[in-house]
């Protein structure tokens, strides 16, 4: 955060504050997409936190597989956290004003929470590959040393795309126009208002998206060719059903992510586009968060047990 403030006062902006347009100027859908997203952020909020307590206070699910699961939950429970609330405010709200330091703030912790959740999905399918492909060293392997460095390694490498990203918006100068066309201060939206040239941040962001995207699809698409070349060779039904339904609810996921994700952030080149970027980043950073603890449940036996164990335990 010192890091971050330094940066804040030496942005020589005149423009101190922003004004977030949300979803839609409609005054007839403000309190019908008020209700929607209020209860997606309840929904989002208690799947998530009812996930990541389950795995704690059950010992079956204190495996490398549900540390990921659990991260992953925290990941969606604190992104959904940095947004939501400022985009409900914009329903009831004439103006939704963010101050300079907030706008830059809300964007350093979205992309960090965000970039870090891809690195998760790429942590798990390794998790899933050795699982599969080496069962007989998997306790070797995905030790706890090993998945702890997985997981700091996930959040450092967020924390490093977040603070390039941040630190090259910062540079920026915003002069006159301070109405951001989004629900919250994202990258696109914000270069498009700002008056200096946009130029390094363009191809800053093409660099490191572009790499993060290139390696993380690399790693999960070996991962799962491997897998996949693995499972033909399974002569069972009983082993390719295990095996598929190991990787299913990863695969749902890693789907949802990247697909919604792409359809969000595809560079866009006119205010027209802008809009329907800002339409997918609902599917992108509400849907997502929310089913993402209910693919991994109702997909899950070992979840589904420890929910009847929990339960049992709880009315006993």
């Amino acid at each position: 955060m010192p890091h971050m403030m330094q940066l804040t006062v030496i942005n020589n902006s005149s423009v101190s504050e922003f004004i977030l347009m949300g979803l839609t100027d409609q005054p007839e859908l403000q309190l019908p997409l008020f209700i929607l997203f209020l209860v997606n952020y309840t929904a989002t909020v208690m799947g998530n936190l009812s996930l990541m307590n389950l795995i704690c206070l059950n010992s079956n699910l204190h495996t490398p597989m549900y540390l990921f699961i659990f991260n992953l939950s925290f990941i969606d429970f604190c992104y959904s956290l940095v947004f939501t609330p400022k985009m409900l405010m914009s329903f009831l709200l004439e103006k939704n004003i963010i101050s300079f330091r907030g706008c830059m703030s809300q964007l350093f912790f979205f992309l960090f929470f965000v970039n870090s959740e891809s690195y998760v999905l790429t942590a798990m399918a390794y998790d899933r590959y050795v699982a599969i492909c080496q069962p007989l060293l998997y306790n070797v392997v995905m030790s706890p040393k090993i998945c702890f460095l997985l997981v700091f390694g996930t959040y450092m490498m967020g924390l490093v795309s977040a603070l390039f990203h941040t630190g090259f918006m910062i540079r920026l100068r915003f002069c006159d126009s301070n109405i951001i066309n989004h629900y919250m201060c994202d990258i696109f939206p914000l270069l498009r208002l700002s008056c200096s040239n946009t130029y390094v941040n363009e191809h800053v962001h093409s660099i490191v998206v572009g790499t993060a995207i290139i390696l993380c699809c690399l790693i999960i698409f070996i991962s799962y060719a491997m897998i996949l070349f693995n499972i033909i060779h399974i002569s069972s039904g009983k082993g390719w059903s295990k095996a598929l339904g190991t990787c299913g609810s990863h695969i749902i996921t890693v789907c949802l992510f990247y697909v919604t994700g792409m359809l969000a952030y595809v560079k866009p080149s006119s205010a027209e586009t802008v809009g329907q970027g800002k339409i997918f980043s609902v599917f992108y950073t509400f849907l997502v968060p929310m089913l993402n603890p209910l693919i991994y449940s109702l997909r899950n036996k070992d979840v589904k047990l420890a929910v009847k164990k929990t339960w049992k335990r709880l009315t006993s």
